[in-house]
């Protein structure tokens, strides 16, 4: 029994760790770019980017599969944290090297934030449909957060 306790408290820290890490993630890429590191801020946040569309794909497999709602509403929340600090995850000078930022997200700032705190907002609502037990607003809040993520791409990303 102590050996499980042990082990369930060391799985706790780490799991505290991660997500300390993943908040702290946006001042550390602004640290990153002001320390010359720009490559780095890329690829931190195409990884995170990349997490976000594993989420967007599990939940439609949920909804398509008529599956519990539970798990949405938990990624719903882990891609709202995400975007809650989605414009630091620009700091200037990390507009080069492999990445599909248009000019636009640092030129037109003030519209990419608005743009960031849309896609918060949508996936606000998804998380609350889902964590409702609501099928249909769900759905409806998926295909909304897909249109505003759509928006965002349509005038800050390269294709």
């Amino acid at each position: 029994m102590r050996m499980r306790q042990a082990g369930l408290a060391g799985a706790a820290l780490a799991v505290a760790a991660l997500a300390g890490a993943w908040q702290a993630a946006p001042a550390l890429a602004q640290a990153g770019a002001a320390s010359g590191t720009a490559g780095d801020v890329v690829a931190e946040r195409k990884a995170g980017l990349k997490q976000m569309a594993g989420h967007l794909e599990a939940i439609k497999g949920i909804l398509d599969s008529r599956g519990a709602l539970e798990p949405v509403a938990g990624r719903a929340t882990e891609m709202q944290r995400f975007f809650e600090g989605f414009p630091a995850r620009f700091p200037p000078g990390s507009d080069t090297g492999d990445t599909r930022a248009l000019p636009a997200v640092w030129s037109d700032r003030a519209g990419f934030e608005r743009a960031s705190a849309n896609m918060v907002a949508a996936l606000g609502k998804l998380r609350d449909a889902a964590a409702a037990g609501d099928a249909g607003a769900t759905a409806t809040a998926f295909r909304e957060a897909g249109g505003t993520c759509g928006a965002c791409h349509r005038n800050y990303r390269a294709r």
